[in-house]
């Protein structure tokens, strides 16, 4: 029997919800479509909400994971056609860029708040 339908969305912890959805707003090229204060968020095309919960304690992860440091619970992968021009675009909106890289067709990037994500080609 199948209990759950779908997933509906994806919440990120962090200090400030508006400020790290507007970087996804900008990263993304999406519009901002809940914002209460201790919540905020953006629908993807394809109907998944990102959203970003304020957590007054929030440790940003380390990356990569270092043991007895705080371990990231997740990271988000988008795809991109020109990894270059997307690292780039991505560094404009605030991101930086990981110091330590695993692959040619993936860049892993921190958001403002520390989240790593990785941009990423289909090879």
């Amino acid at each position: 029997m199948k209990f759950v339908s779908s997933i509906i969305g994806v919440a990120l912890d962090c200090r400030d919800p508006d400020e790290l959805a507007d970087f996804y707003v900008e990263l993304l090229g999406l519009e901002k479509t809940i914002s209460s204060g201790n919540w905020a968020g953006i629908h993807t095309p394809q109907g998944i909400i990102l959203a970003f919960q304020r957590v007054e304690e929030y440790v940003p992860p380390v990356w990569p994971w270092q043991e007895g440091e705080q371990q990231q619970m997740l990271h988000l992968d988008f795809e991109v056609d020109d990894l270059e021009k997307a690292v780039e675009h991505a560094t404009k909106c605030g991101a930086k860029k990981a110091e330590v890289q695993y692959y040619d067709s993936s860049t892993v990037m921190f958001d403002p708040a520390g989240h790593p994500f990785c941009l990423s080609t289909v090879e």
